[in-house]
């Protein structure tokens, strides 16, 4: 497997990936009726912030990733980022890299940590990848994300410090 940025020619790979992730809507607040024009504008970073995928040994892509700031100004000393991978390469490792590399390269741009601003608390598999990371979560906000199946569950506020 290997990790890279992401180029244009990606998309109609990315795409497929992020569709499948909003529409099941299991994990990501996102609206499952977004568009391929309005995910790539919410998906693919400009700097500077980041965006990646990780791709099989044939060049197929298992899953992407998107990184910069958390917020502007004041707040941008601190990073976030977000993964999505297919549900063909979940528990391949996929999820690692690509958090790996999201917390690699947010040490090396300077930022002080990285904050996920909405964890779905029911995503334990998330959870428990980015608790081995060095991530806490500081905080759970009840009911705060309508699942499919479960019902209204928590959004943890999840951090690392860098310092």
């Amino acid at each position: 497997m290997q990790l890279r940025d992401f180029d244009d020619h990606d998309w109609p790979a990315v795409w497929p990936i992020i569709h499948e992730v909003i529409t099941a809507a299991d994990t990501f607040p996102y609206d499952p009726a977004m568009s391929p024009d309005q995910a790539r504008a919410v998906w693919i970073e400009r700097p500077p912030g980041r965006t990646t995928v990780a791709a099989d040994t044939g060049g197929g892509v298992l899953g992407t990733a998107k990184m910069g700031p958390n917020r502007a100004g004041p707040g941008a000393h601190i990073a976030t980022a977000s993964f999505m991978v297919a549900a063909s390469a979940r528990g391949q490792g996929v999820g690692t890299l690509l958090c790996r590399d999201a917390l690699a390269w947010a040490r090396s741009e300077g930022y002080a940590g990285m904050q996920f601003n909405a964890v779905a608390a029911s995503n334990q598999a998330a959870v428990a990848l980015y608790e081995r990371l060095g991530f806490t979560v500081l905080g759970t906000v009840p009911g705060a994300f309508q699942h499919p199946t479960l019902g209204r569950v928590g959004l943890h506020l999840m951090y690392q410090s860098f310092e």
